[in-house]
């Protein structure tokens, strides 16, 4: 499965890492992608991610989840 979402804030490679590595950590998650122009994260897991789980990862990474 995988999810699309907003991240504000991220600006250089170490916000690209941080994010990564928060979103990795959670339990399904089996590959992120970052588009630091857009601001958009793409999540691969193996089952739906509760939004408000990742937004508690991508704030741990010290960024906020836009929209969702």
């Amino acid at each position: 499965m995988e999810s699309t979402y907003q991240v504000s804030g991220m600006t250089c490679g170490h916000c690209v890492n941080s994010v990564s590595t928060e979103l990795s950590a959670l339990p399904g998650v089996t590959g992120v992608q970052v588009d630091l122009d857009a601001g958009r994260v793409t999540v691969t897991s193996q089952n739906p991610l509760d939004t408000d789980t990742v937004r508690a990862a991508v704030d741990e990474a010290g960024y906020d989840l836009v929209g969702a």
